[in-house]
């Protein structure tokens, strides 16, 4: 099954002085775009002295951060969204501790656990100084996992099922990449919200017995394979026990999106919001036409860039937490090593 990589910051480097702490700044840059193995290397770029600490500065450090498709796109060169400038520092999200800080105390507390909002700062980075404007506090009593995750993966998963189409309770939605972290997320809320969500996974020659139960120990009650999309008796049998989809959700692309597209329901919406197969999304003319079919896509930098100021993050944010707490969101399968692995 696909899982997330989680970086941990791999050592804490701090020399004590009467007045003052320094530690010091390891972070995975990269000088040119490639193959991420080739070109990322582990710098120590600096050492920050909490004196240096200016009025709001916050002064954090790194628990974990994972390994998204779009960290390796970046890498590669290959995303909308790249550095300004190139060496730089990686990590579209990832979960800080507070060290020190010259805020208000009213805001932030040594010990907190926090989210840095700005996109364009890298997050694979031992230590780090963030004005407090720019973070997000969250709760310190979830677990770690969940806390490096939770600003990608879920809340793409939630704004997917709450922006395009109204989902009454026992509505279907359908989703490729069933597996993926996104569709986890949306199996779990589909559950939560009583919505009926159809998986479509790729076949394969082993593990395919450990992923059906994997996925159905979170939530998962109708998993399938693409080919199955292709088979009318599987079409038929299917839509008698449940209505037909009013919402896909796509991150192959290619005949993937084709065959999710034949099996939506009459001016249903069918949202992409990634392209792991590379291919086109390629849109079935009868479908399209006959059916009054709607085709959407999805960022979510460029939501949380729109509204990161406004309250449907935060709530977003909370109700989200609230479900990890209650131990109603589980987060992917991580392979777990050191930064400087």
């Amino acid at each position: 099954m696909r899982s997330s990589s989680i970086l941990f910051k791999y050592f804490r480097t701090k020399f004590h002085h009467r007045f003052t702490s320094s530690y010091a700044v390891h972070e995975l840059q990269a000088d040119q775009y490639g193959v991420p193995g080739e070109v990322l290397k582990l710098n120590h770029t600096t050492t920050i002295d909490t004196n240096q600490l200016k009025p709001n500065d916050v002064l954090i450090k790194l628990l974990a951060s994972p390994i998204n498709p779009a960290d390796i796109n970046m890498i590669e060169g290959k995303y909308a969204l790249l550095p300004s400038s190139l060496p730089a520092t990686f990590g579209n999200e990832g979960v800080f501790q507070v060290i020190d800080h010259r805020a208000s105390d009213e805001q932030v507390h040594p010990g907190d656990w926090v989210l840095p909002k700005k996109l364009e700062w890298g997050k694979w980075r031992s230590y780090g100084i963030v004005s407090i404007n720019d973070l997000i506090k969250i709760p310190s009593d979830i677990d770690v996992e969940s806390a490096a995750t939770l600003s990608v993966n879920p809340c793409t998963a939630y704004r997917l099922l709450k922006d395009f189409v109204t989902l009454e309770t026992c509505d279907t939605v359908i989703q490729n990449g069933g597996n993926s972290s996104v569709g986890q997320v949306v199996i779990q809320l589909g559950k939560l919200w009583n919505i009926n969500v159809v998986n479509i996974v790729r076949n394969r020659e082993q593990g395919m017995n450990e992923l059906v139960e994997y996925l159905k120990s979170i939530g998962a009650e109708h998993i399938y394979v693409e080919e199955d999309l292709r088979k009318e008796t599987l079409r038929k049998t299917l839509w008698s026990t449940i209505p037909r989809p009013k919402l896909g959700l796509n991150c192959v692309g290619g005949r993937a999106t084709s065959d999710l597209l034949r099996v939506l329901d009459k001016s249903a919406t069918l949202v992409t919001y990634g392209g792991m197969s590379k291919q086109p999304v390629t849109v079935p003319t009868a479908e399209f036409i006959f059916n009054d079919l709607i085709c959407r896509g999805f960022w979510m930098s460029r939501w949380k860039s729109e509204n990161y100021k406004g309250s449907e993050f935060s709530i977003m944010l909370h109700e989200l937490i609230d479900f990890i707490r209650r131990d109603q969101l589980k987060p992917p399968q991580c392979q777990k090593f050191l930064l400087n692995d």
